[in-house]
């Protein structure tokens, strides 16, 4: 069992506002484990690895096999941080039934610590299910990425009165229910400041102002491991893609140049 736990990362609430990230693959993790202990306490396994890993213009094309793939991958070297893994676009959808046994393959075979899921009402009777049998749940609101085509794209939800009304009373919903955090994305700064007064939970905002419990980023935009467009709600802390850019011109200079490798870099 991981350091941080469910109950741990309620404890937050109220006392220090926490850093979470994405992550995809084991390198990343390990420099995520080697960070001074509880510096992030949560990682997320999303299924923005669609868009970041694979080059998709939306997370729905992601498998639910990829997903256990890539969370094996980090769940394998973190033992600090909970790791929380995305239920994909498909896994839950068409039943709570199978929305039930994907969930338990995120955890026997991608060793989880819990899963996430997108959506309000309709999703209680799962979760209530899934926490049941033992299983912690994250939910999300706000603007969830599966739904994009039924938004119109990736779109700010919650600006008028009666859906900022709604949004908050699904956040109740889903904290009754038994989810143990709640990430709301893409709101308005007063909304994301709402939703985490009326819950107990810890919530975690990403484009949902700075009042939140907490905040995640997706890695590369953190990094600023991608060329071209930043969401608006993302800040890049260094600019990793043209040091890497940077590093690729040099090595391949050197290759032409023949000074790489040198004599010390040469077996004799």
């Amino acid at each position: 069992m991981r350091s941080w736990t469910p109950q741990k990362l309620r404890e937050l609430k109220g006392k220090r506002a926490f850093a979470t990230v994405t992550c995809y693959d084991a390198t990343s993790a390990t420099l995520i484990e080697a960070l001074e202990p509880g510096l992030i306490p949560l990682v997320l396994v999303g299924d923005s690895l669609g868009m970041t890993m694979q080059g998709h213009n939306s997370p729905l094309p992601v498998t639910l096999d990829e997903m256990i793939y890539h969370t094996r991958c980090v769940a394998r070297v973190l033992r600090s941080p909970m790791v929380i893994a995305d239920l994909p676009f498909g896994a839950y959808q068409v039943s709570d039934d199978e929305g039930f046994r994907n969930a338990l393959r995120l955890i026997k075979e991608g060793d989880a610590d819990g899963v996430k899921l997108e959506g309000g009402e309709r999703c209680v009777p799962l979760i209530r299910r899934l926490v049941e049998a033992g299983i912690p749940v994250c939910g999300h609101l706000g603007l969830t990425p599966q739904s994009c085509l039924a938004m119109g794209g990736f779109k700010v939800q919650g600006r008028e009165a009666e859906a900022a009304k709604r949004l908050i009373e699904e956040a109740k919903l889903l904290a009754s229910a038994g989810c143990f955090c709640l990430v709301v994305e893409g709101v308005p700064a007063a909304l994301g400041t709402a939703i985490t007064k009326a819950v107990s939970i810890p919530v975690i905002g990403i484009g949902a102002g700075a009042q939140t419990d907490g905040q995640i980023l997706v890695w590369q935009d953190l990094l600023g491991l991608n060329i071209g467009h930043v969401p608006k709600f993302a800040r890049t802390f260094a600019t990793l893609g043209q040091t890497i850019q940077d590093a690729l011109r040099a090595y391949a200079g050197e290759v032409a140049a023949r000074t790489f490798p040198a004599e010390a870099e040469s077996y004799q």
